[in-house]
């Protein structure tokens, strides 16, 4: 196993009606300003019932935070929050309204250049607001991580950037509030979670022993639980075990100490920038070609996950075994409604070239655990994604 040091300060309040704890989270006196999406959390009652909590507080909002949140309007928040001198943030939605949330944490101090530069060159975040958040959506962990991705429109750019200081303080966990989500978000959310586990699990052996199983239970919990959420959408104990595999499948504890590839994350985000397919459809796509293409460096764990996640008999070939599992893979995501193929979207052999020069143009070459997935490696994939 990999040395690794792991922090996770984020306190998780998880269950039934636990909005009523919002109070004790957030300091009193605080000026709080409430970030969302679109009008689903006032359709169907959540932000009154947030407002109604916090009525003893200074409340401004703060909608239409993108689906990939974007730069242009996170600047938005950014300038009426400098403005009006907002101290707390809390984001109420999914990963896209709490990433945008964590940009706005950020960029809002950062009064001396392009906030822009905190993402394409990293720079360190010396403060940041603090916020919490309300989940409404299990897919991201973003709930309980430093991480975020934002899209700037002007330049086609979708990139990642993380930090210590945009951890939440706590994240409201409550599963009730996913029961109105439509088919189409739960079972992105669930591939959406899937590949964060793979990701972090699909490389090779470090003898991570505990990380290997902890990793394989929340994938056996997806598969087994994904399928119900969509047949019985208000199954509480299904809901909760999703949304909990979700957290956990990115909040960094099955990733200390193991290697962990993303290829398949910084390939999707050039595939939404270019021609805005959900996240987790680029995944979908993107992902069983990436491990057939890479099957030789990865071939230990996918024997193993082929035999611990599906029951693959081991009296077969090992090259049987490895393409059976990566076949049992792409049919998952299909039962879940999330199709696998480019041309499910009207999409063909020019989004190879285009894919790979965004790659290119933003240093994504030397992607995966060993950093062997150049750009002509990706237009491989690509091409067996067509």
């Amino acid at each position: 196993m990999n040395n690794f040091q792991f922090v996770n300060p984020t306190k998780i309040i998880f269950g039934k009606d636990e909005i009523v704890k919002l109070t004790k989270e957030i300091p009193s006196g605080s000026k709080v300003l409430l970030i969302y999406g679109g009008g689903s959390i006032k359709k169907f009652g959540l932000l009154d019932k947030v407002k109604n909590t916090l009525k003893e507080y200074n409340l401004g909002e703060f909608g239409g935070i993108e689906p990939n949140p974007t730069y242009e309007t996170l600047m938005k928040a950014v300038d009426f929050i400098r403005k009006e001198k907002y101290d707390f943030l809390l984001a109420i939605g999914g990963g896209s309204v709490i990433d945008g949330t964590k940009f706005i944490a950020a960029a809002v101090p950062f009064t001396n250049d392009d906030p822009w530069k905190l993402i394409v060159e990293q720079l360190p975040i010396k403060n940041a607001l603090p916020f919490g958040t309300v989940l409404t959506l299990p897919a991201t962990g973003s709930e309980m991580n430093n991480g975020a991705v934002v899209t700037r429109k002007a330049i086609n750019a979708k990139l990642p950037f993380r930090n210590p200081a945009l951890f939440p303080k706590f994240s409201i966990l409550d599963p009730v509030y996913t029961y109105t989500l439509p088919k189409k978000q739960i079972a992105n959310g669930v591939v959406d979670a899937f590949i964060h586990v793979m990701e972090q699990y699909m490389t090779y052996p470090v003898a991570g022993m505990v990380q290997d199983r902890f990793a394989e239970g929340l994938l056996l919990t997806l598969i087994e639980e994904g399928p119900k959420a969509l047949e019985t959408p208000e199954d509480y104990n299904v809901r909760a075990n999703i949304m909990w595999a979700a957290t956990l499948a990115l909040n960094g504890l099955i990733g200390s100490g193991v290697p962990q590839d993303w290829s398949t994350h910084m390939i999707g985000h050039e595939i939404t920038a270019l021609y805005g397919l959900d996240h987790a459809q680029t995944l979908a796509i993107v992902f069983p070609s990436m491990l057939k293409i890479m099957q030789k460096d990865k071939a230990e764990k996918i024997l193993q996950y082929s035999d611990r996640i599906w029951n693959i008999p081991k009296n077969i070939s090992d090259a049987d075994r490895i393409a059976l599992a990566i076949t049992k893979t792409q049919d998952f995501f299909e039962t879940m409604g999330v199709k696998t193929r480019f041309s499910d979207y009207g999409l063909g052999q020019e989004v190879i070239e285009k894919i790979v020069a965004g790659l290119k143009a933003h240093n994504m070459v030397k992607l995966g655990e060993r950093g062997a997935v150049t750009p002509e490696v990706a237009g491989k994939v690509l091409a067996l994604s067509l």
